[in-house]
């Protein structure tokens, strides 16, 4: 039986290399990286990184841009990223994370404490950003 319930299926991160991006991404957060072979290929216009079973980030590269015309002036939004994506983690996975960023020299924000989220209030959460400029939070709840 599918569930048919409300739910995030994919954020789009406008990126310069998207194998350099999926790297980031496997590296720092364990994300699986999703068609790097086909992209390299050429068969795909885009690879992905799987945040869960049911999200995934799609890092398009800025050349597709101008192939985005979806709605009116879509084509214009490469370059323009979101304020910042959260990522929940878990305690362990959390503290594993800011470690593994500080080691590599990677700007991360002072710890904040009891953010509201999605789930209520996080207990602990920071801020860092990816080789593109996208900024992640990364917090954990209890």
């Amino acid at each position: 039986m599918t569930d048919h319930t409300t739910r995030l299926d994919h954020i789009v991160l406008w990126v310069r290399d998207p194998v350099a991006a999926a790297g980031f991404y496997e590296k720092n957060l364990g994300l699986e990286p999703l068609r790097i072979t086909e992209y390299a290929a050429g068969t795909v216009s885009f690879p992905s990184v799987r945040l869960n079973d049911e999200t995934i980030l799609d890092l398009a590269p800025h050349a597709m841009a101008d192939r985005m015309r979806m709605v009116p002036g879509a084509d214009a939004s490469a370059g323009h990223p979101v304020n910042h994506i959260c990522v929940s983690l878990s305690p362990h996975d959390f503290d594993a994370l800011r470690t593994r960023l500080e080691e590599q020299s990677i700007p991360v924000s002072d710890l904040s404490y009891d953010s509201y989220g999605a789930r209520g209030m996080a207990r602990r959460s920071f801020y860092f950003g990816d080789p593109d400029g996208n900024i992640i939070e990364a917090r954990h709840y209890e």
